[in-house]
């Protein structure tokens, strides 16, 4: 995946924007309706990274599967995984996981009230 790539999937996803609150070079990405972090990566970096919200079992699973997926780096690394972007972990499993990420954090909807039967 590019620098481009990320940017342009992550903020393909429902209610995201991209914050800076790190400085220029950090880009944080959030849900707008509660200002929830779901993926922050360095888009110049290199080698490009990309850190996001996983469940903890799943974290687990695939860094023993993906030498490139490592517990957050300076984050809670029980909740959060970064993954080095160099092609070794295919892009579609990358969307897939900022997906869930964003799933994680996103806004619930609330129920439609059901009213009760009138009498």
């Amino acid at each position: 995946m590019t620098p481009d790539a990320v940017r342009e999937f992550c903020l393909s996803l429902p209610q995201a924007i991209e914050t800076f609150p790190f400085g220029e070079e950090t880009s944080v990405f959030k849900t707008s309706g509660n200002d929830k972090i779901f993926a922050i990566s360095a888009l110049g970096g290199d080698p490009l990274s990309v850190s996001l919200k996983l469940d903890p079992e799943d974290s687990l699973a695939l860094q023993s599967e993906y030498p490139q997926i490592t517990p957050g780096y300076h984050l809670n690394k029980r909740h959060w995984a970064t993954i080095v972007l160099d092609g070794a972990v295919p892009d579609d499993l990358v969307e897939q996981l900022l997906s869930g990420s964003h799933e994680l954090v996103r806004p619930k909807v609330p129920r439609a009230r059901v009213s009760p039967p009138q009498v």
